[in-house]
Order: structure tokens, then sequence, then C-alpha cells
């Protein structure tokens, strides 16, 4: 294996609004050596997330330890193939996934890796729909949203990599779901594909609480947001009473440096005798495998639908990043490095 095969992407600069080209920059590095105890990884698929865009202001907070710095490779929930071992747990050729560089070969300790099993569903979906945006989307309808069959739910952001899987799981539980999306493929998508009951353009709709009223006439039991900004205002004024509003992600704000301040919603949560709560999915960690089997037999059984928007190359890692604030994905936007190694 020579020396140029290998390559880094970093962070080039703090960006302002929307990152561009230039807040990334790529460059050919050497081949890692590998120490006792660690393995020599060649990344497959590389998932990019609009929820990593706050790692990237200028800024000393790094409580989250994943805060990226100015020269350093930029990390993201990567599939990666062990191709050498020094580590008695993981064998030459075994599936990972974890939290990697933005490399195309690195080493890495075993203890942040986790093994990916082949059988549950293909190795793509260990970062996506059986990666955090699905168990995002599993723990915020379960266990926070707590909906129940009959009722109503709104989606926003519903066609992206967490929003696409939330609507099926809501109509799995027998309820009514409303999606909201930027584009008119992406209702196409969400109501002739994934099923839902009716889509909103937001793109395309002038009064979003009149809208959000007719398609909800009976009102709105669950809010799952992905979005934020004035999607929410407008769910916020049709909400009904014991209704739970699940805050998953912000994407209209992650790229301000002022977040415009909306309507203050603590009097129409007393009045609705509502809740509003914020999640991770890491706030469920003891349930990641009963999720993940039970995320995996929806998909099996075909009553789940998961779609990839698959770039191919490594040098297209921060073109489908950027990509994610233009709304160009549908379903869960990630990069093809590398073919698996048949060893």
């Amino acid at each position: 294996m020579k020396t140029q095969q290998n390559m880094e992407i970093v962070l080039a600069e703090h960006p302002k609004g929307v990152p561009t080209e230039n807040t990334f920059k790529s460059s050919a590095i050497d081949m890692p050596i590998l120490k006792d105890g660690e393995v020599l990884l060649k990344s497959l698929y590389v998932s990019v997330d609009p929820g990593m865009r706050g790692f990237m202001d200028k800024g000393e907070d790094d409580a989250a330890g994943v805060k990226f710095k100015i020269g350093k490779p930029i990390t993201s929930r990567t599939v990666a193939q062990v191709i050498e071992s020094k580590s008695g747990n993981f064998k030459k050729g075994t599936i990972v996934h974890g939290r990697l560089a933005w490399q195309k070969y690195q080493t890495s300790s075993t203890d942040a890796l986790e093994k990916v099993d082949p059988s549950l569903a293909p190795i793509s979906t260990a970062v996506g729909l059986l990666g955090i945006p699905g168990l995002a989307a599993y723990f915020g309808i379960i266990n926070v949203g707590l909906l129940k069959k009959g009722e109503t739910v709104v989606v926003s952001g519903a066609a992206g990599a967490v929003g696409s899987i939330a609507v099926q799981i809501a109509k799995i539980k027998g309820c009514k779901v409303i999606g909201i999306a930027g584009s008119e493929a992406k209702i196409a998508y969400l109501e002739n594909e994934l099923g839902i009951d009716q889509g909103i353009n937001y793109q395309k709709t002038e009064d979003m609480e009149s809208a959000i009223k007719a398609t909800c006439p009976e009102g709105v039991d669950v809010f799952f947001d992905n979005v934020g900004g004035e999607l929410f205002d407008a769910v916020l004024a049709n909400i009904n009473r014991k209704a739970r509003l699940v805050i998953c992600g912000q994407i209209s704000e992650y790229n301000s440096d002022h977040p415009p301040t909306g309507p203050r919603p603590a009097h129409q949560l007393i009045k609705k005798s509502a809740r509003i709560e914020g999640f991770v999915a890491f706030d469920f960690m003891d349930e990641f495998d009963f999720a993940k089997k039970q995320l995996a037999e929806w998909y099996n059984t075909g009553q789940l639908k998961y779609k990839e928007n698959l770039l191919e190359g490594f040098e297209k890692i921060p073109s489908a990043f950027i990509g994610l604030f233009s709304g160009e994905n549908i379903g869960k936007q990630m990069v093809k490095v590398a073919d698996e190694m048949w060893l």
C-alpha cells in the first residue's frame, strides 16, 4: 500500500453562514503506523449530518469532545473495514462503525468501534437506518413522542435522513401523518413511496399556520421537529391539549450567527397542557440493540423503506455536507469512499 494512497480532509476555516468548499482542505498524508491493540481501517461509507455544523464554529467549548479545530480532520459517523489488526477482538476483514476521521485509512483503538452485523441489513445502514438517524427517529417518535394509535403526527424535514424514518414509524403505529418538506419531488416521495397521509411544501406555502390547520383539522398531537424557526411557530399554533413537541434538530438555525426570535411558546404550552422536549439518541443508549433489531425487522419485512442519497468518491465528502443545507437530499446523505474488500 503506497503512501500517496491515503488522503484526509481537515477544517480549513471557521465558516460564516453556510459552509463552502473553502471551509475544507484535502491533502495527501502518510499511511498510519499500527500499534499494539489497534486496527488499521479503510473507510467505506462516510455519513454527513446537519448537526455537525455547530462543531465548526469558533470557540473554546469542547465539552462534547468533538469540536472541530482548524487544521485537524473532520470526524463523522463512518462504516469502515479492518484491513490489518493488532487486536484480539477485531479480526482482519471485520466491518465496524464509529466516529472516525475524514481519512481514507486510519488506525483506531477498538474501544471507539462497534462491529456491524451484516445479517441485519446492508452495512451502509450502520450510519443511517440502524445508526444515529434511525435511532433518533425511533426514540423521538416512541420514547419522547409517546404517540398513540389514531393520533395526528406532523414531521418537519420529513424527507431527510431522520424525518423519512420518523414518518414511517408513525404510520406503522397507526397514526395520521403529515410531512413538511421543501420540494415537489420530496412531497411526491413522502406521499407515493412512504405512504404518509399528506405533505406540505413549505417553499410554495405562504401561510404555514393555515396550511397545517387545513391538513390537521383535528389538531396536532405529536410534532417531530427537525427544522425549527417559522415552521415550529406554525405547528405550535395548531397543537392539541396534551400535545408533545419533540425537538430533534433545528437546521433552520445552524448557519445563523443570530438566530431569529420567534413567538415564545410558554403560554401555548400552558394553555394546552402540552410538553416540549429536546433529546439526542444517546439518551437511550441502553435500548440501542432493541431499537436496531426492530428497525431492521421493519426494513426486512418491507414495512419501512430506506433511501440513501449516495455520492461516490472521497473528494465528494465536503460537497455532500454542504448539500445538506440546500435541501438537495432525499433520505440519508452519505458518501461511498470505497468498496468492501473480500479477504
